[in-house]
Protein backbone atom coordinates (compact mmCIF):
# COMPACT_ATOMS: atom_id res chain seq x y z
CA UNK A 1 0.00 0.00 0.00
CA UNK A 2 1.39 3.21 -1.09
CA UNK A 3 0.32 5.16 2.05
CA UNK A 4 1.73 3.07 4.36
CA UNK A 5 5.49 4.43 5.21
CA UNK A 6 7.64 5.12 7.99
CA UNK A 7 5.93 8.35 8.66
CA UNK A 8 2.04 7.66 8.54
CA UNK A 9 3.38 5.08 11.55
CA UNK A 10 5.00 7.47 13.47
CA UNK A 11 2.29 10.34 12.93
CA UNK A 12 -0.26 7.64 13.39
CA UNK A 13 -2.43 9.24 9.90
CA UNK A 14 -3.67 7.21 7.33
CA UNK A 15 -2.18 9.09 4.20
CA UNK A 16 1.23 10.91 3.74
CA UNK A 17 -0.46 13.90 2.96
CA UNK A 18 0.64 16.47 5.37
CA UNK A 19 -0.99 20.44 5.12
CA UNK A 20 2.23 22.88 5.51
CA UNK A 21 1.78 25.39 8.31
CA UNK A 22 0.96 29.12 7.07
CA UNK A 23 2.43 32.22 9.40
CA UNK A 24 0.85 35.71 9.17
CA UNK A 25 -2.55 34.79 10.24
CA UNK A 26 -2.98 32.40 7.17
CA UNK A 27 -3.99 29.02 9.33
CA UNK A 28 -7.45 28.24 10.46
CA UNK A 29 -8.48 25.70 12.88
CA UNK A 30 -11.09 24.56 9.95
CA UNK A 31 -8.45 23.87 7.79
CA UNK A 32 -6.39 22.09 10.35
CA UNK A 33 -9.18 20.05 11.49
CA UNK A 34 -10.59 19.37 7.65
CA UNK A 35 -7.30 17.67 6.88
CA UNK A 36 -6.66 15.27 9.92
CA UNK A 37 -10.10 14.10 10.20
CA UNK A 38 -9.66 13.13 6.58
CA UNK A 39 -6.72 10.77 7.36
CA UNK A 40 -4.39 13.39 6.59
CA UNK A 41 -1.63 15.89 9.06
CA UNK A 42 -2.91 19.57 8.95
CA UNK A 43 -0.44 22.10 10.63
CA UNK A 44 -1.19 25.42 12.16
CA UNK A 45 1.53 28.11 12.13
CA UNK A 46 2.18 30.05 15.38
CA UNK A 47 5.39 32.03 14.84
CA UNK A 48 3.17 35.37 15.86
CA UNK A 49 1.10 33.90 18.48
CA UNK A 50 1.67 34.74 22.06
CA UNK A 51 1.76 31.69 24.61
CA UNK A 52 -2.00 32.74 25.60
CA UNK A 53 -2.99 32.52 22.20
CA UNK A 54 -1.29 29.30 21.50
CA UNK A 55 -3.32 27.30 24.56
CA UNK A 56 -6.59 28.68 22.68
CA UNK A 57 -5.76 27.56 19.60
CA UNK A 58 -4.83 24.09 20.54
CA UNK A 59 -7.45 23.83 22.27
CA UNK A 60 -10.17 24.76 19.09
CA UNK A 61 -8.17 22.08 17.42
CA UNK A 62 -8.80 19.21 20.01
CA UNK A 63 -12.45 20.42 20.22
CA UNK A 64 -12.69 19.93 16.25
CA UNK A 65 -10.51 16.97 16.04
CA UNK A 66 -9.43 13.83 17.67
CA UNK A 67 -7.23 13.04 15.15
CA UNK A 68 -3.01 13.69 14.91
CA UNK A 69 -2.28 17.35 14.09
CA UNK A 70 1.21 19.41 13.94
CA UNK A 71 1.85 23.24 15.56
CA UNK A 72 4.83 24.81 14.09
CA UNK A 73 6.94 27.78 15.62
CA UNK A 74 9.54 29.47 14.34
CA UNK A 75 13.29 29.26 16.16
CA UNK A 76 15.00 32.30 16.83
CA UNK A 77 18.26 32.80 14.58
CA UNK A 78 21.07 32.81 16.33
CA UNK A 79 22.72 35.93 15.24
CA UNK A 80 19.71 38.05 14.15
CA UNK A 81 20.61 41.06 11.89
CA UNK A 82 17.85 42.98 13.62
CA UNK A 83 19.75 43.23 16.44
CA UNK A 84 22.55 45.46 15.27
CA UNK A 85 19.86 47.38 12.94
CA UNK A 86 20.75 51.32 12.84
CA UNK A 87 19.01 54.27 12.57
CA UNK A 88 21.78 54.97 9.58
CA UNK A 89 20.23 51.98 8.01
CA UNK A 90 16.50 52.75 8.21
CA UNK A 91 17.35 56.12 6.19
CA UNK A 92 18.67 54.18 3.38
CA UNK A 93 15.62 51.79 3.52
CA UNK A 94 13.58 55.13 3.15
CA UNK A 95 15.21 56.74 0.49
CA UNK A 96 15.30 53.63 -1.31
CA UNK A 97 11.47 53.09 -0.88
CA UNK A 98 10.30 56.93 -1.42
CA UNK A 99 8.93 56.48 -4.88
CA UNK A 100 7.03 53.79 -3.60
CA UNK A 101 5.41 55.48 -0.84
CA UNK A 102 4.74 58.38 -3.13
CA UNK A 103 3.21 56.96 -5.87
CA UNK A 104 0.55 55.86 -3.24
CA UNK A 105 0.51 58.91 -1.82
CA UNK A 106 1.19 57.56 1.87
CA UNK A 107 3.74 59.09 4.21
CA UNK A 108 7.00 57.31 5.06
CA UNK A 109 6.92 55.50 8.32
CA UNK A 110 8.89 55.99 10.78
CA UNK A 111 11.18 53.52 12.43
CA UNK A 112 9.32 50.48 13.87
CA UNK A 113 10.04 48.98 17.25
CA UNK A 114 7.68 45.24 16.06
CA UNK A 115 7.96 43.05 18.63
CA UNK A 116 8.20 39.18 18.62
CA UNK A 117 7.13 36.33 20.15
CA UNK A 118 9.36 34.96 23.00
CA UNK A 119 10.53 31.69 21.33
CA UNK A 120 11.10 29.68 25.37
CA UNK A 121 7.89 31.11 26.36
CA UNK A 122 5.65 30.03 23.06
CA UNK A 123 7.51 26.08 23.84
CA UNK A 124 6.36 26.27 27.25
CA UNK A 125 2.66 26.49 26.00
CA UNK A 126 3.43 23.78 23.34
CA UNK A 127 4.91 21.35 25.92
CA UNK A 128 1.70 22.15 28.62
CA UNK A 129 -0.58 21.50 26.24
CA UNK A 130 0.94 18.63 24.18
CA UNK A 131 -0.21 18.58 20.71
CA UNK A 132 0.57 15.44 18.89
CA UNK A 133 3.76 16.72 17.00
CA UNK A 134 5.46 19.79 17.17
CA UNK A 135 6.98 21.35 13.87
CA UNK A 136 10.00 23.85 13.23
CA UNK A 137 11.53 25.78 11.13
CA UNK A 138 14.52 27.96 11.06
CA UNK A 139 16.70 25.96 13.08
CA UNK A 140 16.63 23.25 15.53
CA UNK A 141 15.51 23.62 19.06
CA UNK A 142 17.72 22.97 22.53
CA UNK A 143 18.97 19.69 23.04
CA UNK A 144 16.58 20.49 26.58
CA UNK A 145 12.94 21.15 24.43
CA UNK A 146 14.10 18.33 22.23
CA UNK A 147 14.31 16.21 25.04
CA UNK A 148 11.05 17.85 26.94
CA UNK A 149 9.17 16.86 23.90
CA UNK A 150 10.06 13.21 23.94
CA UNK A 151 8.89 12.97 27.81
CA UNK A 152 5.70 14.43 26.61
CA UNK A 153 5.18 11.68 23.70
CA UNK A 154 5.14 14.77 21.23
CA UNK A 155 6.74 13.83 17.37
CA UNK A 156 9.22 16.36 16.68
CA UNK A 157 9.75 17.49 13.08
CA UNK A 158 12.25 19.93 11.55
CA UNK A 159 12.55 21.60 8.52
CA UNK A 160 15.94 21.50 6.29
CA UNK A 161 16.49 23.35 3.08
CA UNK A 162 19.95 21.55 2.55
CA UNK A 163 21.73 18.03 3.47
CA UNK A 164 23.90 19.64 5.94
CA UNK A 165 20.58 21.26 7.76
CA UNK A 166 19.16 17.15 7.49
CA UNK A 167 22.31 15.69 8.83
CA UNK A 168 21.80 18.34 11.80
CA UNK A 169 18.20 17.51 12.63
CA UNK A 170 19.04 13.89 12.63
CA UNK A 171 22.35 14.63 15.19
CA UNK A 172 19.33 16.74 17.17
CA UNK A 173 17.53 13.48 17.93
CA UNK A 174 14.24 15.35 15.54
CA UNK A 175 11.75 12.53 14.70
CA UNK A 176 11.52 13.54 11.18
CA UNK A 177 12.74 15.90 8.70
CA UNK A 178 10.69 18.36 6.55
CA UNK A 179 12.73 18.62 2.98
CA UNK A 180 12.17 21.80 1.75
CA UNK A 181 13.08 22.62 -1.96
CA UNK A 182 13.25 25.92 -4.03
CA UNK A 183 9.90 25.24 -5.27
CA UNK A 184 7.90 25.97 -1.85
CA UNK A 185 6.04 28.80 -1.20
CA UNK A 186 6.78 31.49 1.33
CA UNK A 187 9.52 31.97 3.56
CA UNK A 188 13.05 30.37 3.05
CA UNK A 189 13.88 28.24 6.55
CA UNK A 190 17.94 28.22 5.88
CA UNK A 191 20.23 28.22 8.92
CA UNK A 192 22.97 27.36 8.14
CA UNK A 193 24.35 29.08 4.80
CA UNK A 194 22.40 31.53 3.35
CA UNK A 195 18.76 31.34 1.67
CA UNK A 196 20.36 32.51 -1.13
CA UNK A 197 22.62 29.85 -1.28
CA UNK A 198 20.58 27.12 0.26
CA UNK A 199 18.18 26.76 -3.16
CA UNK A 200 18.03 23.20 -3.95
CA UNK A 201 14.85 21.76 -6.12
CA UNK A 202 12.97 19.20 -4.46
CA UNK A 203 13.51 16.37 -5.88
CA UNK A 204 17.42 16.72 -5.48
CA UNK A 205 16.91 17.53 -2.19
CA UNK A 206 14.78 14.38 -1.45
CA UNK A 207 17.54 12.23 -3.17
CA UNK A 208 20.56 14.10 -1.11
CA UNK A 209 18.47 13.65 1.91
CA UNK A 210 17.51 10.36 1.77
CA UNK A 211 20.56 8.72 0.69
CA UNK A 212 22.63 10.29 3.79
CA UNK A 213 20.39 9.83 6.50
CA UNK A 214 17.73 7.65 8.45
CA UNK A 215 15.15 9.83 9.37
CA UNK A 216 11.28 9.70 7.84
CA UNK A 217 11.75 12.54 5.20
CA UNK A 218 8.90 14.60 4.42
CA UNK A 219 9.24 16.03 0.75
CA UNK A 220 8.31 20.17 0.35
CA UNK A 221 8.17 22.10 -2.54
CA UNK A 222 6.11 22.49 -5.39
CA UNK A 223 4.22 19.08 -5.13
CA UNK A 224 0.45 19.79 -5.82
CA UNK A 225 -1.32 16.42 -7.29
CA UNK A 226 -0.65 12.61 -7.03
CA UNK A 227 2.11 12.06 -9.49
CA UNK A 228 4.38 14.76 -7.25
CA UNK A 229 3.13 12.72 -4.52
CA UNK A 230 3.80 9.16 -6.13
CA UNK A 231 7.49 10.97 -7.93
CA UNK A 232 9.03 11.57 -4.70
CA UNK A 233 7.91 8.59 -2.68
CA UNK A 234 9.36 6.55 -4.97
CA UNK A 235 12.80 8.35 -4.20
CA UNK A 236 12.38 7.74 -1.39
CA UNK A 237 10.37 10.63 0.64
CA UNK A 238 8.11 9.09 3.45
CA UNK A 239 5.22 12.07 3.15
CA UNK A 240 5.11 15.11 1.68
CA UNK A 241 3.92 18.69 2.67
CA UNK A 242 1.68 21.03 0.50
CA UNK A 243 1.39 24.36 1.17
CA UNK A 244 -0.33 26.35 -2.22
CA UNK A 245 -2.45 23.71 -2.62
CA UNK A 246 -3.97 24.12 0.21
CA UNK A 247 -3.87 27.94 0.76
CA UNK A 248 -6.10 28.11 -2.26
CA UNK A 249 -8.76 26.25 -0.32
CA UNK A 250 -12.02 27.91 1.13
CA UNK A 251 -10.99 26.66 4.40
CA UNK A 252 -7.35 28.66 4.76
CA UNK A 253 -7.60 32.18 6.19
CA UNK A 254 -5.50 33.52 3.02
CA UNK A 255 -7.97 36.63 1.37
CA UNK A 256 -10.43 36.08 -1.57
CA UNK A 257 -8.02 38.00 -3.28
CA UNK A 258 -4.99 36.12 -2.74
CA UNK A 259 -6.97 32.97 -3.25
CA UNK A 260 -8.20 34.12 -6.52
CA UNK A 261 -4.51 34.82 -7.71
CA UNK A 262 -3.50 31.00 -6.68
CA UNK A 263 -6.67 29.63 -8.72
CA UNK A 264 -5.35 31.42 -11.79
CA UNK A 265 -6.15 29.65 -14.89
CA UNK A 266 -2.68 30.19 -15.93
CA UNK A 267 0.70 28.62 -14.56
CA UNK A 268 1.61 31.10 -11.31
CA UNK A 269 4.90 32.95 -11.92
CA UNK A 270 6.72 33.36 -8.85
CA UNK A 271 10.24 35.15 -7.31
CA UNK A 272 12.27 34.85 -4.60
CA UNK A 273 12.26 38.17 -2.83
CA UNK A 274 13.10 39.86 0.50
CA UNK A 275 11.21 43.14 -0.62
CA UNK A 276 8.22 42.02 1.95
CA UNK A 277 9.81 40.50 5.00
CA UNK A 278 13.50 41.17 4.53
CA UNK A 279 13.77 37.20 5.08
CA UNK A 280 14.18 35.50 1.18
CA UNK A 281 10.46 34.53 0.71
CA UNK A 282 8.33 32.95 -2.78
CA UNK A 283 5.46 35.25 -3.40
CA UNK A 284 3.46 35.83 -7.07
CA UNK A 285 5.63 37.80 -9.34
CA UNK A 286 4.43 41.44 -9.65
CA UNK A 287 6.02 45.30 -10.17
CA UNK A 288 7.49 44.87 -6.60
CA UNK A 289 9.29 41.92 -6.72
CA UNK A 290 10.44 42.36 -10.07
CA UNK A 291 12.01 45.92 -9.20
CA UNK A 292 14.03 43.83 -6.51
CA UNK A 293 15.05 41.64 -8.89
CA UNK A 294 17.53 44.19 -10.18
CA UNK A 295 17.54 46.04 -7.66
CA UNK A 296 18.80 43.32 -4.93
CA UNK A 297 18.58 43.26 -1.14
CA UNK A 298 20.88 45.93 -0.47
CA UNK A 299 19.52 48.34 2.32
CA UNK A 300 16.64 46.15 2.59
CA UNK A 301 15.99 45.78 6.48
CA UNK A 302 15.66 42.49 8.13
CA UNK A 303 12.72 40.83 9.65
CA UNK A 304 10.60 41.94 11.39
CA UNK A 305 11.93 45.41 10.61
CA UNK A 306 10.94 45.41 6.78
CA UNK A 307 7.70 43.68 7.00
CA UNK A 308 6.61 46.11 9.78
CA UNK A 309 7.94 49.28 7.46
CA UNK A 310 5.94 47.55 4.46
CA UNK A 311 2.84 47.29 6.40
CA UNK A 312 1.37 50.68 5.31
CA UNK A 313 2.33 50.52 1.68
CA UNK A 314 0.99 47.41 1.94
CA UNK A 315 -2.49 48.11 3.57
CA UNK A 316 -2.72 50.98 1.18
CA UNK A 317 -2.50 49.04 -2.16
CA UNK A 318 -4.82 47.05 -0.86
CA UNK A 319 -7.51 49.94 -0.24
CA UNK A 320 -6.79 51.17 -3.48
CA UNK A 321 -6.72 48.17 -5.29
CA UNK A 322 -3.30 48.47 -6.68
CA UNK A 323 -1.74 45.05 -5.86
CA UNK A 324 1.45 44.90 -7.20
CA UNK A 325 2.80 46.06 -3.62
CA UNK A 326 0.87 43.17 -2.10
CA UNK A 327 3.22 40.15 -1.26
CA UNK A 328 0.57 36.84 -1.92
CA UNK A 329 2.69 33.68 -0.91
CA UNK A 330 3.33 30.98 -3.22
CA UNK A 331 5.24 27.79 -4.07
CA UNK A 332 5.92 26.84 -7.93
CA UNK A 333 3.33 24.24 -8.52
CA UNK A 334 3.77 21.68 -11.01
CA UNK A 335 0.35 22.32 -12.75
CA UNK A 336 -2.44 24.94 -12.53
CA UNK A 337 -4.35 24.82 -8.72
CA UNK A 338 -8.30 23.93 -9.30
CA UNK A 339 -9.55 22.98 -5.70
CA UNK A 340 -11.72 25.70 -3.60
CA UNK A 341 -12.36 22.86 -0.80
CA UNK A 342 -10.16 21.28 1.17
CA UNK A 343 -11.90 17.79 1.22
CA UNK A 344 -11.81 17.63 -2.23
CA UNK A 345 -8.32 18.48 -3.11
CA UNK A 346 -7.25 16.01 -0.49
CA UNK A 347 -9.53 13.22 -1.76
CA UNK A 348 -7.71 14.33 -5.49
CA UNK A 349 -4.82 13.99 -4.35
CA UNK A 350 -5.43 10.41 -2.55
CA UNK A 351 -7.30 9.49 -5.83
CA UNK A 352 -4.53 10.16 -7.98
CA UNK A 353 -1.64 8.50 -6.02
CA UNK A 354 -3.74 5.74 -5.42
CA UNK A 355 -4.11 5.74 -9.68
CA UNK A 356 -0.78 5.74 -10.17
CA UNK A 357 0.32 3.12 -8.13
CA UNK A 358 -2.61 0.52 -8.98
CA UNK A 359 -1.26 0.98 -12.77
CA UNK A 360 2.31 0.98 -12.13
CA UNK A 361 2.68 3.71 -14.47
CA UNK A 362 5.73 5.74 -12.22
Amino acid sequence: MWNKTRATKLLRVKYPIIQGPFGGGFSSVQLVSTVSNLGGMGSFGLNAYTPEEILEVDNEIKQSTNKTYALNLWVPLKDDPADNYEKKDFEALRKLFKPYFDKMQIPLPEIPNPKTQDFEMQVESILKTKPPVASFIYGIPSKEIIAELKKRGITSMATATTLEEAVMIEEAKIDLVISSGSEAGGHRASFIKSAEESLTCTLLLIHQVTDTINLPVIAAGGISNGKDIADVLKQGAAAVQIGTAFLATNESNASAIHKSKLLSNKSIKTDLTKVYTGRLARAISNDLSQDFQSLGNENIAPYPIQSAFMSSLRSASIEQNKLDYVGFWSGQPSTVLRHKSAKKLLNSLIHEASKIYENKSW
